[in-house]
């Protein structure tokens, strides 16, 4: 059987069109679950914050979490939604070991919110992404395959289920099919993923940390040919990073292109995103709604938000995301294209905790867009991941201000930050790094330097400043590179003047 190659993302973007849609679930920063009373705190030992509700014993009541519903509204309103005068909660029923009840209490025809918009901004343009729904329902358990070489229940030898999630109130933000992206699909799905993320985080209902779980993202992409009706669908689910988003996107645009060149059928089905390979795997068949037996949840109340209660919410949001970095544009002086430099390294809140903390808005973005961001490309992580805290990258630019070190001395000081090794202090002591300031010692230096150079020296004293190079070089060599090279040039030519 002959392997016909995957075909280049461009050859993809110029024969098909792509259409994607994104299923964005929320974990509620609420202090206690959906439904019931327990801690929803991160972590703890496995089925610790349980109880016959959660667990969905016989006879156990739930009961609505008024907060979890009030984020949930101000969540739809950020998202210029229609807030339902009257819903309800409905039963999704299907069997699954992370799902003690074996139904989840959920929204179905009648949601929260609806009917929205969020505009994102991608290559300088505005692109406005429709909202279908905002709803709000309770989070499953978590299951862990044990014997495996995936980590999923294919080819694993027993699995554990862990409860201490499964109620904790979850929001799902649905798009509407996004067309007409075209070889941007990938960075409009990031971009969107981004921008939800930071107004999520603005309004305080969430830590969003994708990394925990408390933001995941399920990935819908199809491709047909211009003209031609929207193909079959495929759903990537549970993508845990904004990387991850978008690298999702491009390998499955990729994918189904070259099974529709092959004369193949998309199937209609969820995959599993693999961080390692950036590749999708086929996971099972995607459930229509009638598989899940929707029906109203008998044990709780319909939902009537009073409308003086969401227009007090509505006048209570804060600033959100694209008003606020539109105001630290004109307060770091920044051009259009700068600041989209900024957005794009995800490095707004960074920049701006760094200043907080004492450094300029010029020294905050060099390091965040300079070096650190080298680093997180190199390493495949997000910028905010990369082991370097705001308040660390201004005490290292205090330093640099300070005159204790120079801006090459810095990066390595930042290296050992970044590595886990301290603050830039503790960094600094460490690894014996810091600028020769001892006036005795560098003059020494400069001497040595202008004895060993002699025809270079003249060359200075008769004018040729341009010489100073050499001598520099050689005094910097001598100091192990811990000598500040504007110093070093104002001796020489003091001395030799």
């Amino acid at each position: 059987m002959t392997t016909v190659a995957p075909p280049a993302y461009d050859d993809v973007t110029e024969e098909f069109e792509p259409v994607i849609g994104l299923e964005t679930h929320v974990e509620l920063g609420t202090r206690t679950k959906m439904f019931c009373g327990c801690p929803t705190e991160f972590g703890g030992e496995p089925n610790t914050h349980v109880c016959p509700v959660c667990l969905g014993l016989p006879g156990s009541l739930p009961v609505a979490n008024k907060a979890a519903i009030e984020a949930t509204i101000r969540i739809g309103l950020a998202l210029n939604c229609s807030i339902a005068s009257w819903c309800r909660f409905a039963r999704k029923n299907y069997f699954y070991p992370d799902m003690p009840k074996n139904y989840q209490i959920s929204q179905y025809d009648e949601p929260l919110c609806s009917d929205g918009w969020l505009d994102i901004e991608v290559d300088g343009e505005i692109v406005r992404i429709g909202i279908e729904r905002v709803h709000l329902e309770e989070d499953t358990g978590k299951t862990l395959h044990i014997g495996g070489a995936t980590g999923r229940i294919h080819g694993a030898s027993e699995s554990l289920v862990d409860y201490n999630r499964a109620g904790i109130p979850l929001v799902e933000i649905v798009t509407k099919p996004v067309p007409g992206t075209g070889a941007r699909a990938p960075q409009i799905a990031r971009a969107y993923v981004t921008e939800l993320r930071d107004v999520i985080r603005s309004l305080g209902v969430s830590d969003v940390r994708m990394e925990q779980g408390s933001l995941r993202c399920d990935v819908n992409t199809s491709l047909n040919r211009p003209g031609d009706d929207w193909g079959t669908r495929t759903e990537t689910k549970n993508v845990n990073s904004l990387r991850s988003v978008e690298r999702a996107v491009r390998s499955e645009m990729i994918r189904q292109a070259g099974v529709l060149r092959s004369g193949g059928r998309i199937i209609q089905e969820t995959r599993h995103f693999h961080e390692d390979t950036g590749e999708t795997t086929s996971g099972r068949s995607k459930e229509e709604a009638t598989d899940y037996r929707y029906f109203p949840e008998p044990d709780l109340a319909p939902l009537a938000p009073d409308a003086a209660w969401v227009a007090e919410l509505k006048a209570a949001l804060p600033e959100l995301p694209r008003v606020h970095r539109q105001r630290l544009q004109t307060a770091w002086g920044l051009s259009d294209l700068d600041m989209q430099s900024v957005v794009n390294a995800g490095a707004v809140e960074l920049i701006e905790t760094t200043i907080a903390e004492g450094a300029s808005p010029e020294a905050a973005r060099k390091w965040w867009l300079g070096e650190l961001s080298r680093k997180a490309n190199e390493t495949g992580v997000e910028l905010a991941a990369i082991g370097a805290s705001p308040r660390q990258v201004a005490e290292l630019q205090k330093l640099v201000d300070g005159g204790k070190l120079t801006d090459k001395l810095a990066r390595q000081v930042l290296e050992g930050v970044v590595a886990g090794e301290g603050d830039p202090a503790a960094v600094m002591q460490a690894r014996g790094i810091e600028v020769v300031s001892d006036s005795g010692a560098l003059a020494a230096a400069v001497d040595e330097a202008i004895a060993a150079n002699p025809e270079i020296a003249e060359k200075i004293r008769g004018g040729n400043q341009g010489a100073a190079g050499v001598l520099i070089g050689a005094v910097m060599k001598a100091t192990k590179g811990q000598a500040d090279a504007k110093t070093v040039r104002e001796l020489v030519l003091s001395k030799l003047s």
